[in-house]
């Protein structure tokens, strides 16, 4: 069983250490922060109203297990930066119950109609869990980071709530 806890800034020290790398890094989320990761970023996050940070628990087990968030929009809310520590835990189903357990946040708490995220296209994994959640590709919205000479192609999700209630309850 999967549980969202409210992350704080004494969770920093168990998310830090997680991110090894810039790729990481640009992978878990986005562009927004600078490798390497600091308390520092992830206040500006804390202190952002418009985004709930979340520690990801696995109940069974007692510990946790990975990190989210939720990025507020006028009329829907973003999920991102999503990430499993263990790597030995991807692949496991994790993944999709994280992802309903934001969307019911979300849709039950939140009270928006349609919730958003953006992946690169070469995470299949990631994308093969969001299509088992309800989340299909929005063709409109798509755009590009470079990193160490490449270029990473994000694109763009959605699910309504109509959607994801028909398919997870």
């Amino acid at each position: 069983m999967i549980e969202l806890l409210p992350f704080t800034i004494d969770n920093a020290s168990e998310l830090i250490p997680q991110i090894k790398d810039q790729r990481m890094l640009l992978q878990f989320a986005g562009p927004a922060y600078d490798f390497p990761l600091t308390e520092e970023q992830l206040k500006t996050d804390l202190d952002n109203e418009n985004r709930l940070m979340f520690r990801i628990m696995d109940q069974e087990q007692g510990n946790g297990i990975g990190h989210a968030q939720i990025f507020l929009k006028e009329n829907s809310f973003l999920l991102g930066r999503i990430l499993i520590w263990d790597e030995n835990n991807r692949g496991k189903g994790y993944g999709k119950k994280i992802v309903q357990e934001l969307l019911k946040y979300g849709f039950s708490r939140l009270n928006r109609e349609t919730a958003e995220l953006n992946v690169y296209d070469w995470n299949t994994g990631a994308i093969e869990c969001y299509k088992k959640v309800g989340f299909e590709r929005d063709p409109e919205v798509m755009s590009e980071v470079s990193i160490e000479g490449e270029t990473w192609i994000s694109i763009h999700m959605k699910i309504s709530r109509n959607t994801f209630e028909t398919l997870n309850l």
